[in-house]
């Protein structure tokens, strides 16, 4: 009845998943409880778990990352520990079975369930908001999107518990995820999860594609739209054109291991080499997607703490088009190793070489928009700065790695964790961090603290360097990723360091908490009354502090870029004597109920539970069918609420 489940699926004699378990099953538990006592529910359920509204669905993003980013930084030390004291003779203290699952759930973690979340996130809080709109195109379509790719964390966590994740990397190389090496339910753990996941993320791709090229205030040109939503647009185009490629990679693999196909076998007739090329076809526009968005953010903190309009709107646009074209032109610098022969490697080495030169196009327009600019060295503004050190060096590194003979010498060593650690780390997560702490005020209506914003990014900043140019050092001497020992002693003071910096990124996180914490406590003396705490451009800036549910009264009339800032310049606009109603999107369990039985059916298709499986396909499909019959999906907003409310926020008080 309950297909391969049993007991022994839950790791009883293995300390270190049990406490984990046991910490995270505790901690939801009392969360629950807390929740319960404090009577919070029927708010949680009536303002977030069914809301539609695109601002609380993109901060139940960005939430969604940072805790995650916790679970996933918890693999990261685990690992740096272990590497730290298993030389020589040492074995350390995690056996090969439990780190390797280990840092595939890393990797996993941090980029489906941490970067990817916290990019979509701010995209759809801010994207209808710079572009002067009331929503995204499908407000429901957006719901459902979060809740399946929380459902696909959720189905990711829950491996800890019953059962066991991949051992095979965070992309699952055939022929070690295939039945023949992973005969065991980790790999089905990973595929599913990916899967569900995956489709809320093309969904929330689509939907910001079309609210972009579709919903714009009147007067809003492309050419007049902020940077970040020109690198919005390419991200999701780039999520439309390659999520399906994973999709449909990960199906194959499915098919082999649950149908006995052999898509990925070399010896039942397949070929790997075709799931390291698809796989790849999908992962290095993958990194677009996560770096395009953080460009947009750079390029809106620049600009508004320079006090000028961004350098080179025109090129900025075209860069990120470029970028966006070119991404599928060099994925198979990934493995030059392969064999495919000297005038595939030149090409695609060259190509790597080439989508260097759109970056920096955008890193100098930045320093030209910096260049003689009134500049407030804010939080958003450091992480801005670090980033260009630090992504340019992870850049440069890319582009020796792009040389098909360096690559043979470094291919497979530390080298290259140390090179994506640097693009991510130094390029997104900087780049979300000052998405966070710029948009903070916009979504709650306060600031948060400067100081322990300072103490973050200098600890974030110092633990990269310290953490990951040891690796750097230890790949050109030969050491390998994926080792669970060494034997070489030599080795190990580098990993010493390496520790060291991630116990520094780790203070880092804990002031990021700590900022969080203060800020809240003392969010009265903090409060964005103005709705424009950092005198922006976009339009954004130009509503309330947080935005009502309509985000604007009155549609605002665009006539130039920065369309905030010239509305500032040219005095107080004419107030509108009369409001007509709107409609707004009324909340739907739609997303909330589907998820859960993704959850169901995922899980059961993980354990064989083939009854489960079919009936919460069903549900998850009659959920879905609800909606679509149902009649009534807006409520309406009256004129004299929307006065009502404007003259509250005037007088500096909150909407009723």
């Amino acid at each position: 009845m309950f297909g391969k489940l049993t007991w022994d699926a839950i790791p009883f004699g293995q300390p270190i998943p049990m406490a984990a378990s046991l910490f995270i099953i505790v901690g939801m538990l009392g969360v629950l409880s807390f929740v319960t006592w404090r009577g919070w529910w029927p708010y949680l359920w009536r303002e977030w778990l069914t809301s539609v509204d695109h601002k609380r669905i993109g901060v139940m993003y960005v939430l969604l990352a940072l805790v995650l980013l916790l679970r996933g930084f918890i693999d990261a030390i685990m690992m740096r520990s272990q590497l730290a004291i298993a030389a020589g003779g040492s074995q350390g203290y995690l056996p090969p079975e439990h780190y390797d699952q280990i840092f595939s759930a890393h990797g996993t973690i941090m980029i489906f369930f941490m970067a990817m979340p916290f990019m979509i996130g701010l995209m759809n809080f801010v994207v209808p908001l710079q572009l002067g709109v009331r929503d995204v195109a499908f407000p429901v379509l957006n719901a459902v999107s979060f809740w399946l790719t929380a459902s696909g964390a959720l189905l990711v966590n829950v491996s800890l518990v019953v059962g066991e994740f991949a051992r095979t990397g965070w992309l699952a190389y055939p022929p070690l995820s295939e039945l023949q090496f992973s005969p065991g339910v980790g790999v089905d753990y990973y595929l599913w999860s990916l899967q569900i996941s995956g489709i809320g993320t093309l969904l929330a791709g689509i939907n910001l594609v079309t609210t972009i090229l579709k919903m714009h205030a009147p007067g809003m040109t492309y050419m007049r739209m902020p940077v970040f939503c020109w690198t919005a647009l390419a991200a999701n185009m780039l999520i439309v054109a390659a999520f399906p490629i994973l999709t449909a990679t990960f199906g194959m693999l499915l098919l082999d291991r649950y149908a006995g196909m052999h898509f990925f076998t070399n010896d039942g007739g397949g070929n790997m080499m075709l799931f390291i090329n698809l796989i790849w076809a999908w992962g290095h526009p993958e990194v677009y997607i996560l770096i395009l968005p953080a460009f947009g953010i750079f390029s809106e903190v620049i600009a508004t703490f320079s006090g000028k309009a961004l350098f080179g709107y025109r090129s900025m646009v075209l860069a990120t088009l470029a970028i966006c074209v070119l991404s599928f032109m060099v994925w198979l610098h990934h493995f030059f190793t392969m064999g495919a022969g000297a005038n595939v490697n030149a090409f695609f080495g060259i190509m790597s070489m080439i989508i260097a030169i759109p970056t920096g196009v955008k890193v100098f327009n930045w320093l030209f928009t910096l260049y003689r600019g009134r500049v407030r060295f804010e939080v958003p503004v450091l992480w801005s700065l670090g980033f260009m050190v630090t992504f340019v060096i992870g850049g440069l590194t890319g582009v020796l790695l792009a040389v098909p003979p360096a690559d043979f010498v470094l291919h497979n060593s530390l080298f290259l964790v140390a090179h994506f650690h640097n693009v991510i780390i130094g390029g997104v997560f900087f780049g979300a961090m000052a998405g966070y702490n710029y948009w903070f005020p916009k979504a709650f209506g306060f600031t948060l603290d400067r100081r322990l914003g300072v103490v973050s990014f200098w600890c974030w900043l110092i633990g990269f360097y310290l953490a990951f140019v040891p690796l750097y050092m230890l790949g050109l001497l030969g050491m390998t990723r994926r080792m669970q020992h060494y034997a070489d002693v030599t080795w190990q003071p580098y990993l010493i360091v390496a520790e060291l910096g991630a116990l520094v990124i780790l203070c880092g996180i804990l002031a990021t908490l700590a900022q969080l914490v203060v800020s809240i406590r003392s969010r009265a003396r903090r409060a964005d009354l103005s709705g424009d705490p950092w005198n922006g451009r976009t339009l954004e800036w130009s509503t309330a502090s947080p935005p009502p549910p309509y985000n604007f009264a009155v549609l605002p009339q665009v006539s130039s870029l920065d369309a905030f800032w010239a509305v500032k310049q040219s005095g107080p606009g004419h107030k509108p004597e009369h409001y007509e109603s709107i409609e707004v999107p009324r909340n739907s369990p739609n997303g909330f109920v589907t998820a859960f039985f993704a959850v169901v059916t995922g899980f059961a298709l993980v354990w064989h539970i083939w009854w489960m499986a079919v009936l919460g396909l069903a549900c998850a499909l009659l959920t879905l069918l609800a909606f679509g019959w149902k009649e009534r999906v807006e409520a309406e907003i009256t004129g004299e609420q929307l006065a009502a409310d404007e003259r509250a926020r005037v007088r500096g008080a909150s909407p009723a």
